[in-house]
Order: structure tokens, then C-alpha cells, then sequence
């Protein structure tokens, strides 16, 4: 910026006790070499180089907003490390529709996440105790044993434990009272189908990362899970 560049700007946001805490985050259309360690000196959460996706933009403010401003020690958030966060969730996905398993892991592997696809609940229940997820999506249909039964069997291995796997049903011909159902049964989320990619990143995030956390879906990604 003309006359007071950002971190000029910064270094002086830091003397005024109103900003005190303050989370800030810079942007830059031209990184220079010594930025990232300016970036630490001055207590900056997050650098990101434009022009910025929607998606990333949002992801680096609910990541710095999670992080208290003491914690000089946490690592910058940038592009890259929003990235290889993404790419370290695992997901489950227990759907016995063949169709919507493609969308569904053709829209988790866009944004990232390692995906495994399970045809039933008890596939599912057999999975995941064979390995670890960060989160279920779990159809509430399905053959061999529905999503209530699979949940139940997971939780009841879980019991004792300090093991929690974050389970989001999905359900279609969606009826009143049926997320409270869910919830119920030990499901931590719901989505009803049609499920679009906005809906399906958000419902990840919120249980994966934070509360807060909403992504944006790819411009153009439309397709949707259904029934």
C-alpha cells in the first residue's frame, strides 16, 4: 500500500492497547524473501499470496481465529499449510448407492481428503475398526445393517474410551424429527440429500476442524449425492 506498507501498518497496530490480541492477516500479490520470518516477528497469523480463492481465504481466517494470539510458537498459516491440513483428513464413506459413491468421493478427493468407500454398515463398522478416520459419513439406509445399527456397534466398541470418530448421517426422503433422531443415535452431524458440495465440506469441517468452519464449494462443482 502507498505511504504505510501492511507490515508498517502491523508494527504500528501493535503500540495501540485497542488492538492488543487482535488477529491479523497479510496478503500480498508479491512475496519477498524474509517475509515469513517478518510475519512471526510481528505476531502476523496467517500470509497468503493473491489473487486468493474463496475457500482458502475463509479456511486461513477460521485457522488463525482458533489460534490464541500468545501462542507465538504456532506455525504460519499459508497456502501450503491449508493444504497439507486438507490432506491429512480421512474420510469413510459408508454409501450403498454406487452413483453417489462416485460423486461423493470424486467431490472429498477435490478437496483433498483420502477417502475410503464401504458398500454397508457393517462394512463400515468393520473399517473403521481397522483403521482410523477423522470422520463417517454415514448413509442411514443401507443393507446388511443400516446407519443406526452401525453407529450404535461404533459406539458401543468406543465405550471406555477416550475414542470419538465424528460420524455425519445422510439421509434421503428427509422427515421432521429425523436429525434429532440422528443426533440420538451418537451421530455428531446430519445432511439430508440431495447433498451439494458446500454442504458436504461444511458438515466435514465443522466436525473435523472447528465449529466455525465453512468452506466455499469450487465454482461449477454442482453435482450432488441424492438418494
Amino acid at each position: 500500500m502507498p505511504e504505510l506498507d501492511g507490515f508498517a501498518l502491523v508494527q504500528e497496530l501493535r503500540k495501540r492497547p485497542q488492538f492488543e490480541g487482535a488477529t491479523i492477516m497479510m496478503l500480498t500479490s508479491a512475496g519477498q524473501s524474509g517475509d515469513a520470518a517478518r510475519c512471526r516477528e510481528l505476531g502476523i497469523s496467517a500470509y497468503l499470496m493473491k489473487p486468493v480463492r474463496q475457500a482458502d481465504l475463509l479456511k486461513a481466517i477460521c485457522t488463525a481465529l482458533r489460534t490464541a494470539p500468545e501462542e507465538n510458537a504456532a506455525p504460519l498459516v499459508t497456502r501450503h499449510s491449508l493444504r497439507e491440513d486438507q490432506r491429512k483428513s480421512r474420510v469413510l464413506l459408508a454409501e450403498d448407492n454406487a452413483v453417489n459413491q462416485k460423486i461423493a468421493m470424486r467431490m472429498l478427493e477435490k478437496r483433498g481428503y483420502q477417502v475410503t468407500v464401504v458398500d454397508n454398515g457393517l462394512q463400515a463398522v468393520e473399517a473403521s475398526a481397522s483403521q482410523d478416520f477423522d470422520a463417517i459419513l454415514m448413509d442411514v439406509q443401507m443393507p446388511e445393517m443400516d446407519g443406526y445399527e452401525a453407529t450404535a456397534a461404533i459406539r458401543a466398541r468406543e465405550y471406555g474410551t477416550e475414542n470419538h470418530v465424528r460420524i455425519i448421517a445422510m439421509t434421503a426422503h428427509a422427515l421432521k424429527g429425523d436429525e434429532q433422531q440422528c443426533l440420538a443415535a451418537g451421530m455428531d452431524g446430519y445432511l439430508s440429500k440431495p447433498v451439494r458440495p458446500f454442504e458436504l465440506y461444511a458438515a466435514i469441517e465443522r466436525q473435523t476442524q472447528s465449529p466455525s468452519d465453512r468452506l466455499i464449494a469450487p465454482a461449477g462443482d454442482d453435482q450432488v449425492v441424492r438418494t
